[in-house]
C-alpha cells in the first residue's frame, strides 16, 4: 500500500513539472513575439541631395617643393634660414667655409700668369727662329750654306710656331681652371632658388657637408603654401569613375569638424602595386589661403563622382529592413520588375503620378528635382540608371505592405527614389527600439557634405 502511494506521488510531480515547462514555453513564445503588437520605426519620403562618392586617402603637399643642396664639400660656417623662414629667390641662406676654395682660386690665377709668360717667351723664340731661317735662305741662294743647314733652320722655325700654339692653349686651360675655381668658391654661398618657406633643414653650423655623386640636401623649400594639393591613392575598382574637374572634399585629423574642398586636377596613369593591390594617384588642388593645412597631413578624401540635388529620397535602412519572423506583410500585386506607372503598379498601391519605366526626367519632373545629374551634369537617363528594390509601407493595425520601387544614387545614408513612392509617404526603417540596426555601408556622412542628417523616425 505504501509502494502504491509513492508511485502516485511520483506521477503527480512529473505532471506538475511538465505543466511548468509548458507554461514557460508559452511565456517564451509570447515574449519573443513582442508580447502583442509589433511597433515599427518609420521615416518619411522627403526631398534632398544625394551624392555618390569614392573614398580615398592621401597626403597634403605643396604644389612645388625644391630640395636645396650643395655642389661642393666643406664645413657650414653660417646659416641664415631656419624652419618656417620665408625666403626670396637668390637670398643667401647658408655659407660654407671658403678658405680652401680661395686658395684654389689663387693657385689657378698664378698658373694663368705663368702660362701667359710662357706665351711671351715663345713669341720671342719664334721671332728669332724666323730671322735665322731668312738668313739661311739668303746664304743658300749664294751657295754659301749647305742644304742641310737650310732645312735645319726651317724645322726650328716650324717647331717654334707649334710651341707658341701649345703655350696659347695652356693659357686658355689655365683661364678655365681659374673660372672653375671661382665657380666652386661661389658655390660655397647657398642661395634660395625660389620664393617660399623653409619646411626642412638638415644641417647645423660646424657640420661638414660631403658632396660626391649626389648633392646632400641642406634645405627643403615649399614655394607657396597658400596653394596646396592632395596626392590621393584611388583603388583600381574606383579609378574609372574619377574624372578631371570633379569636386572633392576631405578631412584631416587636426580639424575633424571642418570640411575642406578641392578639385581633381590630374589623374595619373602610373599604377602603384603594393601587396597585389593596385592604386592610381589623383592630384587634388586645394585652396589653403587660411594657412591651416600643413604639408604631410593625412587627408581622408571623398570624391563626388555623381550628384543629384532636390530628389526624392529614403533612408538606406529602409532597403535593408525585412519583416521579423511571424509577421505577415501584405504583398503587392506586382513585382519589383513591373514597369512603374502601369495598371498593375497602380493596383498594387503605387501612386498613379509616379514616374518610371522608360520615361526620362527633366527639370521639375518626377524625382529629378532640379535636373542635375552625375557630377552636376544633366539628369537625363535617370530611369535607365535605376534598379528595382522593395520597401515596406505601414498599414493599419501594424500591417505592412511590400512596395516595389526603383532607386538610383546612394550615398550610404540616403537612397534616391526614381519611382514608386510619393513625397511624404512613410516607409519602415526598422523595429521600434531595435538596437541591432545594421551598420550603414558606403561613405560616412561626415565625409560627404551632401549627405544630410538622419531622417526623423515616427512611431506608430
Amino acid at each position: 500500500m505504501k509502494k502504491s502511494w509513492g508511485g502516485v506521488r511520483a506521477r503527480k510531480a512529473l505532471l506538475i513539472g511538465a505543466a511548468v515547462l509548458a507554461a514557460a514555453a508559452v511565456l517564451f513564445l509570447v515574449l519573443r513575439s513582442g508580447g502583442g503588437d509589433t511597433h515599427y520605426a518609420t521615416a518619411p519620403v522627403d526631398r534632398g541631395d544625394v551624392a555618390e562618392v569614392v573614398g580615398a586617402t592621401g597626403t597634403l603637399q605643396a604644389v612645388t617643393t625644391v630640395q636645396v643642396g650643395s655642389q661642393v664639400s666643406g664645413t657650414v660656417s653660417q646659416l641664415s634660414a631656419d624652419f618656417n623662414s620665408r625666403v626670396t629667390k637668390n637670398q643667401v641662406i647658408a655659407r660654407l667655409d671658403p678658405s680652401s676654395f680661395q686658395a684654389r682660386v689663387g693657385q689657378a690665377q698664378a698658373n694663368l700668369v705663368a702660362a701667359r709668360a710662357n706665351v711671351e717667351r715663345q713669341q720671342a723664340a719664334v721671332v728669332d727662329a724666323r730671322q735665322k731661317l731668312v738668313r739661311a735662305q739668303e746664304l743658300f741662294k749664294e751657295q754659301l750654306l749647305p742644304q742641310a743647314d737650310l732645312e735645319t733652320a726651317r724645322s726650328t722655325a716650324d717647331s717654334a710656331d707649334a710651341q707658341l700654339k701649345a703655350n696659347r692653349a695652356a693659357v686658355t686651360q689655365a683661364a678655365a681652371a681659374v673660372n672653375q675655381a671661382q665657380v666652386d668658391l661661389d658655390h660655397t654661398i647657398i642661395r634660395a632658388p625660389i620664393d617660399g618657406i623653409v619646411v626642412g633643414r638638415s644641417v647645423d653650423v660646424g657640420q661638414t657637408v660631403a658632396a660626391s655623386l649626389q648633392a646632400p640636401v641642406l634645405f627643403v623649400i615649399a614655394q607657396d603654401l597658400s596653394e596646396m594639393q592632395v596626392l590621393a591613392s584611388i583603388d583600381e575598382a574606383d579609378i574609372g569613375r574619377v574624372r578631371t574637374g570633379q569636386t572633392a572634399t576631405f578631412h584631416v585629423d587636426s580639424f575633424p569638424d571642418q570640411t575642406f574642398e578641392g578639385r581633381v586636377e590630374q589623374v595619373r596613369l602610373q599604377p602603384t602595386t603594393v601587396q597585389n593591390v593596385v592604386t592610381y594617384s589623383a592630384i587634388i588642388a586645394v585652396d589653403n589661403s587660411g594657412q591651416r593645412l600643413m604639408p604631410g597631413m593625412t587627408a581622408t578624401v571623398s570624391l563626388i563622382v555623381r550628384q543629384r540635388e532636390g530628389v526624392l529620397r529614403i533612408p538606406a535602412s529602409a532597403l535593408r529592413f525585412r519583416p521579423p519572423e511571424g509577421a505577415a506583410p501584405v504583398e503587392a500585386e506586382r513585382t519589383a520588375s513591373a514597369a512603374p506607372g502601369s495598371a498593375t503598379a497602380q493596383a498594387a498601391g503605387q501612386p498613379a503620378g509616379a514616374a518610371g519605366g522608360r520615361r526620362r526626367f527633366g527639370r521639375g519632373e518626377g524625382s529629378g528635382g532640379n535636373g542635375r545629374g552625375a557630377a552636376g551634369g544633366p539628369a537625363g537617363g535617370a530611369a535607365e540608371r535605376s534598379r528595382p528594390a522593395t520597401v515596406y509601407v505601414p498599414l493599419q493595425k501594424d500591417k505592412l505592405q511590400a512596395q516595389p520601387i526603383r532607386v538610383g544614387l546612394s550615398d550610404g545614408q540616403y537612397v534616391e527614389v526614381v519611382s514608386g513612392l510619393e513625397q511624404g509617404a512613410q516607409v519602415v526603417t526598422g523595429l521600434e527600439g531595435d538596437a541591432r540596426a545594421p551598420a550603414r555601408p558606403g561613405a560616412s556622412p561626415s565625409n560627404n557634405p551632401f549627405a544630410p542628417g538622419r531622417g526623423q523616425r515616427r512611431q506608430r
